[in-house]
């Protein structure tokens, strides 16, 4: 019951926190130092709501398993679903998350992580999925957040890299060498912004804002300031939206 109630206020938290939010995805990389085996070499892509909460998916841990292999829910149809199930963190593992593309916003709540890209938990985005034919998506075992100042404090230990997202890595088949790829990415811009002067908009310089990788929503700089989706839990719960459940979480 109380596990139950968890889940519940949670898919209230993803439903409340969806519903005014504008596009400002980055992807989080992880630095070669960072220890968590949660997010140990990961990429994930979040996304930072009006009062600086934080929710994401790590896009480049697909699972070996196979959506019919573990989904619990009968009414959700399996058959037309060919990718693999990402791991997408550590939070509500047995949660279906979704990221898609969509012309237009979904009728239930949904994340706006990037033009045209949307993220969310809500059983009617699922179902519309997947029974869609040619839709963009990706389908995500649990995902990722962080408690209050939890992410500022990696920060401060270096734990992460801050890039610009985009939706084709978001949907890359083959995920493999993404991490080394962005990593040396983020590498090179950071040494190109030590080695210029403050008169070419390097370390210490006021254009450096203008120049930096990520220029939105107080992402900019590395010091993004993350909140985490249980400030909310709080909301109306009439905002509530109902959630598609995976079966028992399968060793991934």
């Amino acid at each position: 019951m109380v596990r139950g109630t968890i889940v519940a206020l949670c898919a209230l938290a993803w439903s409340a926190l969806a519903a005014a939010q504008g596009p400002n995805g980055v992807f989080l990389v992880a630095k070669p130092e960072l220890a968590d085996p949660n997010f140990s070499r990961t990429v994930v892509l979040v996304t930072q709501t009006e009062d600086f909460s934080t929710v994401g998916v790590i896009v480049n841990r697909p699972t070996t398993l196979k959506l019919a292999q573990f989904v619990a829910d009968p009414g959700l149809e399996t058959g037309k679903y060919r990718d693999a199930v990402f791991l997408g963190g550590p939070v509500m593992r047995n949660a279906l998350i979704a990221v898609f593309v969509s012309e237009a916003a979904p009728a239930a709540p949904a994340f706006h992580v990037l033009p045209r890209l949307y993220m969310t938990m809500h059983t009617d985005n699922v179902k519309m999925l997947l029974a869609s034919e040619g839709r963009r998506y990706r389908l995500f075992a649990g995902f990722s957040g962080w408690a209050p100042r939890q992410l500022e404090s990696e920060f401060d230990r270096e734990g992460w890299f801050v890039l610009p997202a985009d939706a084709e890595t978001v949907f890359r088949a083959d995920t493999s060498g993404l991490w080394e790829e962005l990593v040396k990415r983020a590498s090179a811009l950071k040494t190109r912004h030590k080695t210029k002067g403050p008169a070419e908009g390097g370390a210490g310089s006021p254009g450096l804002h203008r120049t930096c990788a990520v220029e939105q929503r107080g992402f900019c700089g590395g010091r993004p300031r993350f909140g985490t989706v249980p400030q909310l839990l709080t909301a109306a719960p009439e905002s509530f939206g109902p959630v598609a459940f995976l079966g028992a979480c399968p060793d991934m």
